[in-house]
């Protein structure tokens, strides 16, 4: 197997107990050092109890239509490996909140709820799942999310602490963004197309050749991607040094993969196998940072293949539009440069009216330090993970998404050390609901099984 680099395609911090002093000298209250707590204590007393409970105690309407009161004293056996009421989230296999760590964090209905940053998959694919929480108040404080967050991924404890309380100090909230144009980077390129049209009840997926003009490398450490309502996924590749010279595109011009009808170009995707991956993601909004001292090597006289897929499934022509900037920095600056991560699995077929799970195990040939994961499938897919293959850690799931459209971006700190002769072993679950085979392809209809990412070598 080649080394995946050949493989590519890319507090209660100082919450403090305030109380009034017994001297009538003081005319201050004095702070009053808290009282040890558990994790759990925390997520009750600041975020339960302040955003929660007026709505979630026994009798109130709100509590009897969700089967669920908040108050202290029984919170957590409410929540806990318990089963929402919801039908929808019900159906959908969910707990109010599960305890299985990283496994469980997209299976809890708590996290589904509260997770205002994730909106658009949370109104896009659960219609049924009802308002965000909490009901008629701001979002909770990014740093609260985050404490919640770190407390699933730790099992959900009751006891312990297992959580750092500055976390808390984040106090920002999520404001939806609205697409707009992203800034030119201060040092860096951006790259711009649109709007173009869509057409109704279609999938316009092209590629679009941008020479870069850089007369030497240049070095990113963060990304950034905007695109319109209704994409499916953008993704910058370059062209691979063995391209033969009459597959290089023609610069700024854009080159569907179907044409009006839907019938594949075969000229378009005889380049696919030449590409290879740079960055890419499926969220409508996306910033990503690479590690402190790690940057993506671009070379020099590079060019971006920019291919990007939108999907319309109203009566209505749309526009598509993307933004991407690379900020860049200074070669100095560079300790590790990274690698891309691309692993595709192209044997793919689901029968018809059935359940299938697919694996496809990846070993490298030399010792890796992976530091970003993330999943690529379409619509059929019901979860997708990833585990260690081999080595003392054989069989540890080290990611896992449910939501297909807007899969997670897992960035690892640490990083995930793979040894030579280790891997990943990749598992996707389909739910074939059509009374066709599904078989790999370029459409939201189709299926696809890739892990993308990134890594550097010691």
């Amino acid at each position: 197997m080649k080394p995946i680099h050949r493989i590519l395609l890319g507090s209660m911090t100082g919450l403090l107990a305030w109380g009034c002093s017994d001297s009538s000298n003081s005319l201050e209250p004095e702070p009053q050092e808290p009282e040890a707590t558990s994790t759990w204590d925390v997520i009750q007393t600041v975020i339960l109890d302040k955003n929660c409970v007026e709505c979630h105690v026994a009798g109130a309407s709100f509590a009897t239509q969700s089967d669920l009161v908040l108050t202290s004293s029984v919170a957590y056996s409410q929540l806990v490996n318990r089963t929402p009421k919801n039908p929808v989230a019900l159906a959908d296999g969910l707990t109010l909140v599960g305890t299985e760590g990283l496994a469980s964090v997209d299976k809890s209905f708590l996290w589904e709820k509260i997770n205002a940053p994730n909106q658009a998959h949370y109104f896009d694919d659960h219609p049924g799942y009802g308002a965000l929480m909490p009901l008629g108040k701001p979002p909770l404080t990014n740093g609260e999310l985050e404490f919640v967050l770190q407390w699933i991924l730790a099992g959900a404890p009751a006891a312990g602490n297992v959580v750092d309380l500055d976390i808390l100090d984040n106090t920002e909230r999520y404001e939806p963004p609205e697409f707009e144009p992203l800034p030119v980077p201060t040092s860096g390129i951006q790259l711009h197309l649109g709007p173009w049209d869509v057409a109704p009840n279609f999938e316009r997926e092209f590629f679009y050749y941008e020479p870069l003009n850089n007369d030497q490398a240049l070095f990113v450490n963060r990304v950034d991607m905007a695109m319109r309502p209704g994409s499916h996924h953008l993704i910058l590749y370059d062209l691979s040094d063995d391209i033969p010279e009459i597959l290089v595109p023609e610069p700024q011009v854009f080159r569907d993969i179907r044409d009006t009808n839907g019938n594949y170009i075969p000229s378009t995707l005889m380049i696919t196998s030449h590409l290879n991956f740079v960055t890419g993601t499926q969220w409508p909004l996306m910033t990503y940072h690479y590690p402190p001292g790690v940057a993506l090597r671009i070379s020099a006289g590079t060019g971006f293949d920019i291919n990007a897929h939108y999907v319309n499934r109203s009566s209505q022509v749309i526009q598509g539009e993307i933004y991407a900037n690379l900020h860049t920095v200074d070669s100095s600056q560079v300790e590790h440069v990274a690698e891309r991560l691309f692993m595709n699995n192209l044997d793919i077929n689901l029968p018809p009216k059935t359940s299938t799970t697919l694996t496809k195990t990846f070993v490298v040939d030399e010792r890796v330090q992976i530091f970003q994961l993330f999943s690529h499938a379409h619509e059929h897919m019901t979860d997708f993970r990833v585990f260690i293959d081999g080595g003392p850690r054989d069989g540890e799931l080290v990611y896992i998404a449910y939501d297909w459209e807007h899969p997670p971006i897992l960035e690892l700190n640490p990083t995930l050390t793979l040894e030579a002769g280790q891997g990943l072993r990749l598992q996707a679950a389909y739910n074939n609901d059509t009374n066709s085979t599904i078989n790999f392809g370029f459409l939201s209809s189709d299926e696809m099984m890739i892990l993308f990412g990134a890594y550097y070598l010691d």
